[in-house]
């Protein structure tokens, strides 16, 4: 019987397993999680034949090694970076097979931040709540990739893209952000909310899966004091004691007592995964409304 499984020889920096998350749970405290970049996740997945929903390996900066029990065709997409087998250069953002205890290696990104692996079968570790996401927060689903651990693979039921490279965006150079004002923009001056719409931020080095912290000119209340805590939902922009506006992402918390000063677009949300430390970026409004 084919061993279809992948041993993790080098874990990275954080690798985790991640899918299409598991939304719908909020109310229960659980983060919806998922693949921060979910258009790249759904792509390597298609170049493999795997169906959009299957689990795929997220890595963050300088990627990791693996070495399948059984032949796999894989896929890596994301923020660029060299991909070997058996310390030989092969293609990024196209399939290749890898044969079984061949040693694939997935290098440090040249731009970005977040690079994805899809594999034939896709991980198959045991789902909790209807994915097998790795929330950081919560700690539900998978443990992050860990040296010597060995992650179980499906079995393929399709075949793989039959393509030289799949096109992708670049990682951004510039992080633009689309906005809709509030709910709590009443809680700031209106010297800060024009601010927070004309002014140039940057991506902080403390951003992660939770949230993308920024660095840049602190943000002024109207209003003194604490909200109690309420629901926070993906994309928000909370602005904490310190005034430096914080996109909330996949692993978030479900609720929050700082005030939300606008919720980005979730378009715009998966090019926020691949914003490195110090990228520029620029909140821009698409609705707002008049004070009374």
């Amino acid at each position: 019987m084919t061993d279809r499984a992948l041993v993790v020889v080098r874990a990275g920096a954080l690798t985790t397993v991640q899918d299409r998350g598991r939304p719908g749970h909020a109310h229960l405290g659980v983060p919806r999680s998922g693949a921060l970049d979910g258009p790249t996740a759904a792509l390597v997945n298609r170049l493999v034949g795997n169906p959009p929903e299957a689990a795929v390996l997220e890595t963050t900066v300088n990627g990791c090694a693996l070495r399948p029990r059984s032949t796999v065709t894989i896929a890596v997409g994301g923020a660029p970076c060299p991909v070997r087998v058996n310390g030989r250069p092969v293609a990024w953002g196209a399939p290749v097979s890898v044969p079984a205890g061949a040693l694939l290696e997935v290098g440090t990104v040249v731009s970005g931040v977040r690079s994805y692996v899809a594999v034939s079968g896709g991980i198959t570790v045991e789902a909790v709540l209807g994915s097998r996401s790795t929330d950081l927060l919560s700690g539900l689903g998978p443990a992050h990739l860990a040296d010597g651990m060995v992650l179980p693979l499906g079995t393929p039921k399709h075949f793989h893209a039959r393509v030289d490279v799949a096109p992708q965006p670049a990682p951004p150079t510039e992080l633009v952000l689309r906005v809709t004002l509030g709910p709590r923009d009443d809680w700031f001056t209106r010297k800060a909310l024009h601010t927070f719409i004309s002014r140039t931020y940057r991506v902080s080095p403390a951003s992660n899966r939770i949230g993308l912290r920024t660095e840049g000119p602190a943000l002024e209340r109207a209003l003194p004091g604490e909200l109690p805590s309420e629901g926070m939902v993906l994309g928000a922009v909370q602005v904490p004691p310190d005034g430096r506006p914080v996109v909330f992402l996949a692993d978030h918390p479900t609720t929050g007592g700082y005030p939300v000063i606008a919720v980005v677009h979730p378009q715009d949300l998966p090019t926020a995964a691949q914003a490195a430390p110090g990228t520029p970026v620029r909140f821009v409004g698409i609705r707002t409304h008049q004070r009374p």
